[in-house]
């Protein structure tokens, strides 16, 4: 596990597009038989990728957290993007198949991960927030989800968001998280931009073709910056930056949240005239 330390918006526009992309941009998520993790400092989100091969992989983080057990104090959610597979949780299996999710409450204390095919691997996409409650483990299954349709296609932004750990579906105590998907020949999300003050978030740009590159646009609303992302890689995004983005063709993300609510709407909004 990295560690990313918070950083001050003033500083930031110092940045060359070097030490943007190393303080902001995780380049590798996925590789076959590891697991890849962050933490970062703002809110201390915990993320990264799990891509069992043909052994079974667990997270261990005692030490490095200063308690007995990975989720001793903390909750957990995880979004399948790969293959099939599983995880198991105190001896309790839960079939993970491709896009299915999991919120994980806190006290957990086995956390397994496994794929059904070493050939085409699970690749579990995790988010972990600090807990003050234990809340029921919930699987969710992406065929029982009803996406929120918005956008239109005159605009370059008609998708579909899939909300996973969110108080519609399961109750957490701080974490939110989902998954949104561009329809072919959009590419905005979200356009009018904006900031919420209260929460940080990272996003995970994937199911893109190896040449698509997404511009991943952050920084204050009048002193924007932007990083440019390929497939399953991901942006951190402090509470007050901007965090918004466009590609070369359409692409899903998973968005991942955490700070003073879970108000999924909470947000102040950016006027055009103000981008800078």
């Amino acid at each position: 596990m990295e560690t990313r330390y918070a950083i001050h918006p003033e500083d930031m526009k110092k940045y060359t597009t070097e030490e943007l992309r190393r303080e902001f941009l995780v380049e590798t998520l996925f590789e076959l038989g590891q697991v890849h993790l962050t933490y970062t400092h703002n809110d201390r989100m915990i993320f990264g990728g799990v891509t069992p091969a043909e052994q079974e992989l667990t997270i261990k983080l005692d030490k490095e957290l200063g308690v007995e057990y990975f989720l001793e104090r903390r909750e957990l959610g995880i979004i399948n993007i790969g293959g099939d597979g599983a995880v198991i949780l105190d001896g309790v299996e839960y079939e993970m198949q491709g896009r299915d999710g999991l919120y994980v409450g806190k006290g957990t204390k086995e956390v397994l991960f496994r794929s059904s095919d070493a050939n085409n691997p699970a690749k579990f996409y995790i988010n972990s927030t600090p807990a003050h409650h234990t809340y029921p483990t919930v699987k969710i299954d992406i065929n029982k989800i009803v996406p929120l349709e918005t956008g239109e296609p005159g605009t370059l932004n008609e998708r579909k968001i899939y909300q996973y750990v969110h108080p519609n579906v399961c109750e957490s105590c701080q974490l939110q998280m989902g998954l949104t998907m561009l329809a072919p020949g959009s590419v905005w999300n979200t356009m009018p931009c904006h900031t919420h003050e209260r929460r940080m978030e990272v996003y995970l740009y994937f199911d893109m073709e190896p040449e698509t590159r997404v511009f991943h646009f952050m920084g204050k609303p009048d002193e924007t910056r932007h990083l440019v992302l390929k497939n399953e890689q991901a942006a951190i995004s402090p509470s007050w930056s901007i965090h918004t983005g466009t590609a070369t063709s359409n692409y899903t993300f998973i968005w991942g949240m955490c700070g003073e609510n879970i108000t999924y709407t909470d947000m102040d909004f950016v006027k055009m005239e103000d981008l800078r």
